[in-house]
């Protein structure tokens, strides 16, 4: 089992940048892909970043690149996920995942993941 457990959400104006972080227990998630998703109020929770076990690769859904970066520390067992020129629209809860796999695939499905954290509210402002 791993545990996952997010942190540095808040508020932000637009234009802001904050840095999420997904700190796991309970295993080292070296040989885990690991994915940030959000769920904004009334919407379907989305995905939003992904990262290989290795760091070696990431991907981002179309709203968010060039703007967010999801990177890892498998040593401090941390994934997170820098987010910049921050929106209206970005205003969610955020949650990070882990999924055990040392491909290179990309993981976009809620449904890949079977390990979950609790979210961390992120809410930009005007």
């Amino acid at each position: 089992q791993v545990q996952l457990v997010e942190s540095g959400g808040g508020l932000v104006q637009t234009g802001g940048s904050l840095k999420l972080s997904c700190a796991a227990s309970g295993r080292t998630i070296s040989s885990y892909a690991m994915g940030w998703f959000r769920q904004a109020p009334g919407k379907e929770r989305e995905f939003v970043a992904g990262i290989t076990w290795s760091g070696g690769s990431t991907y981002y859904s179309d709203s968010v690149k060039g703007r967010f970066f999801v990177s890892r520390d498998n040593a401090k067992n941390t994934v997170y996920l820098q987010m910049n020129s921050l929106k209206l629209e970005d205003t969610a809860v955020y949650y990070c995942a882990a999924r055990f796999g040392s491909d290179s695939l990309r993981r976009v499905w809620e449904y890949e993941y079977a390990f979950w954290g609790q979210g961390t509210q992120v809410t930009v402002s005007s």
